[in-house]
């Protein structure tokens, strides 16, 4: 392995991210972290050249082999580089660190343009995939370590805030900053997974030990010393709140460990639902209700005898005929007052009141809130909001007999749900529901939930993987068809602005004289298209400069030169520009004939213009214009005046449609009531364009930034939430219940 380690860089490192003054134990993480993950990162390159070279040995064709060992090429050229700046974004997240928020809002954070955004939107799925489920497995394995850090990091940032705390190590900022790094990369998406693949491995896996180290610092620094996670990763707690917490009764001290101790959880989640517990406790407390223990006229109903309970309850749309469960409205069930109709039938006769403990009382007040939320929620579309309506009892069943529906991010009934609604997101109720793949799989989902589930869990998990195997395929091949509309609609608007460029530049400099119609035609007809095909190839052979030369050449050429030096510098030009020109009109395979033709008016023009001395004649202004001028300007100031006041009134939506980002799904609604959704596939900047997509990856639309906030001024442009719905339903939820208690 190279040994010049991160240390090598530890001055340029200190440099970077000495935007303004950081802590000095702030400092030593960041000298530590950054020299650590530098030589993590060689070891990544290391073993990423012993792939490819591997590949290269074993490829079955000759095409095969040379892909790879240019690819090892291009990685050894840049490697460097891509290490260096890997580190130096680091390093700056110490000293500027970003908030540490949701996982879809971060993937694309760092990107520096919109054109930039537009390019990764190129990328294949699978990165996106790949990079997303290395992020959630580093959250999930290092969540106690990441959880300290965090607390630690925002006591010493004073711009974190419980909302929005800071962790200059989170797992999606170091896979953001390699990302970025590695754009400077030309090679191909099977290469980029093998990179992010040896990412994952050599630097991701191994963040546990400079975690740690940071912790350590940062304690003996004396930053919240006494904050411990115990056993595996993920299960964690805070000293002084695990004591406060033995003042609980033991049946929901249980249920709280077994909610807020099993191993794979989000931290967030967690702290999510156990502020709704609390803040369910308290309006208790604020009802005067007391314990349902201590009330001798009350007896407690136990889980396992409420889920045998709850098992007489019909699941709901059971018996209906299977292509009738998304119609009508969304299925409504006031879920507290059919768990008191099912309690009424466990009277024991020994005169108490058969009551729910809290626990469960709260999981069922949030299993009736979750479904308001998906009711009444904007972004799932009808047909499926319908269908997942019916899943009401069924969740209710499955959070009674596994509390951690809540607390774990990972449940499997929780998943599903997230994965139907994710899918759901751009299907529109103007698609055929019959001949709809996707429709299809999410209704045969919820019937086989109504008919199989006899309260085993696991039928949630062998549907969601099902149902992401259906997903992968389908996205596959949209993405594949997204792709090619991508880089179809970016040939079309790249031919339109070049074709739009050309003409305007002829435009302007023949409308300066009167030339010979030879020689007009020869750069209208001609010419024109040696430059359009120089404009659309620039990036690569850069001749769209000497293309507008040979034009300005010609016109110079054509004017009267009576000095000495002038004369001699036509003789020396006129040969190349008459090989120029024959070449290039060549090249665009113009007619031979004609073109011979041609190149002979063009010779005798400019020997007449040269033997004679005779000038081109400029256009002369006639004397009206200044006065149709002075017209045309004050007209023009009122356009202005006019344009601004429109530019004022939707500046505030150019702002959110500047937030949009690829990947994000929108609605459309149009002027007859009708609806469509679509997603932002690419953002043409040169074109200030926007392309929309439909789940098929086929266009749908597009428009400039300013015509979409126009539409959202009309209230015509919805952007639709990208975030998981229980995540989404459980924030909602915490602003309904802090309201109530505020």
């Amino acid at each position: 392995m190279n040994k010049q380690s991160g240390i090598h860089y530890l001055r340029e490192h200190r440099e970077a991210g000495s935007n303004r003054p950081v802590p000095a134990e702030v400092t030593r993480i960041r000298d530590t972290v950054v020299a650590g993950l530098g030589d993590l990162l060689q070891g990544a390159f290391d073993a990423v050249d012993d792939s490819l070279f591997e590949l290269a040995n074993n490829a079955r064709s000759n095409n095969e082999q040379n892909r790879y060992f240019e690819a090892m090429r291009e990685i050894r050229i840049k490697r460097k580089g891509v290490e260096r700046h890997f580190q130096n974004t680091v390093a700056q997240y110490f000293a500027n660190p970003p908030h540490t928020g949701p996982l879809q809002e971060e993937t694309l954070n760092k990107q520096a343009s919109a054109d930039t955004l537009a390019l990764v939107g190129n990328d294949d799925l699978e990165e996106q995939v790949a990079l997303n489920a290395m992020i959630t497995k580093a959250k999930a394995h290092f969540q106690g370590p990441l959880l300290q850090l965090q607390t630690r990091f925002s006591q010493v940032y004073p711009e974190a805030t419980e909302e929005s705390p800071v962790n200059p190590m989170a797992p999606e900022h170091l896979c953001s900053a390699f990302t970025e790094a590695i754009q400077a990369l030309e090679i191909q998406i099977r290469e980029r997974l093998i990179l992010l693949k040896q990412f994952d491995r050599y630097v991701v896996s191994n963040l546990g030990m400079l975690l740690d180290e940071a912790n350590r610092i940062l304690i003996q620094a004396g930053i919240i010393p006494n904050f411990r996670y115990h056993g595996k990763a993920g299960q964690q707690h805070d000293a002084s709140k695990s004591q406060s917490a033995g003042d609980e009764k033991g049946e929901a001290k249980a249920s709280d460990t077994t909610a807020t101790e099993r191993p794979g959880e989000t931290g967030s989640s967690s702290a999510v639902f156990e502020q709704i517990r609390q803040m369910l406790a308290l309006q208790r407390a604020n009802a005067g209700m007391p314990p349902r223990a201590s009330d001798p006229n009350v007896r407690v109903v136990g889980d396992s005898e409420l889920a045998s309970l709850l098992n007489s309850l019909p699941l709901t749309g059971a018996r209906q005929d299977q292509h009738n469960l998304s119609d009508g409205e969304p299925v409504s069930i006031d879920i507290r007052q059919l768990v008191q109709q099912v309690l009424s039938q466990a009277d024991t006769g020994d005169g108490r009141k058969p009551a729910l403990n809290e626990v469960d009382e709260d999981l069922i007040n949030l299993v009736s809130m979750l479904f308001e939320f998906i009711l009444d929620d904007y972004n799932l579309s009808a047909p499926v909001q319908v269908l997942i309506s019916r899943l009401q009892i069924p969740i209710l069943k499955v959070v009674i007999r596994d509390k951690s529906f809540f607390s774990q991010a990972t449940h499997p009934a929780r998943r599903l749900l997230n994965s139907l609604a994710r899918a759901g997101i751009g299907w529109s109720s103007s698609d055929e529901k019959t001949k709809d793949k996707l429709y299809g799989q999410i209704h045969n989902i919820v019937q086989r939930i109504l008919n199989e589930f006899d309260g085993d869990v696991a039928l949630f998990e062998t549907l969601n993987q099902e149902f992401e195997q259906f997903l992968e395929r389908e996205n596959r091949k949209a993405s594949l068809v997204e792709q090619r509309t991508r880089e179809s609609e970016r040939g079309r608007i790249k031919s339109q602005t070049a074709q739009q460029t050309v003409d305007n530049l002829l435009k302007q400099k023949v409308s300066r004289y009167k030339l010979p119609e030879s020689i007009h035609d020869i750069l209208m007809n001609g010419w024109s298209r040696v430059m359009f095909l120089a404009y659309l190839r620039d990036d690569v052979e850069h001749r769209w400069n000497a293309t507008v030369k040979v034009v300005d050449d010609l016109i110079w050429c054509l004017h009267p030169h009576q000095e000495d030096d002038e004369r001699d510098q036509w003789v020396r030009v006129v040969p190349g520009l008459l090989k120029s020109l024959r070449s290039g009109l060549e090249e665009v395979s113009y007619n031979s004939s004609r073109l011979d033709e041609m190149m002979g008016q063009l010779k005798h023009q400019l020997a007449e213009a040269f033997r004679t001395n005779a000038a081109i004649e400029a256009l002369q202004d006639s004397p009206e214009e200044p006065e149709e001028e002075e017209i045309a300007t004050v007209h023009q100031t009122a356009v202005e005046r006019q344009q601004e006041l429109e530019e004022a009134a939707i500046s505030e939506y150019v702002a959110q449609i500047d937030s949009v980002e690829i990947g994000n799904w929108v609605e459309f609604r149009l002027v007859n009531g009708a609806s469509f959704r679509c997603k932002l596939s690419a953002i043409i900047e040169e074109a200030d364009c926007f392309v929309f997509v439909n789940r098929m990856g086929l266009k749908v639309i597009e428009k400039t930034r300013i015509e979409l906030a126009h539409e959202m001024r009309r209230g015509r442009l919805t952007l639709l939430e990208q975030g998981a719905l229980i995540d989404r339903a459980l924030d909602a939820v915490v602003g309904t219940l802090r309201s109530k208690t505020a």
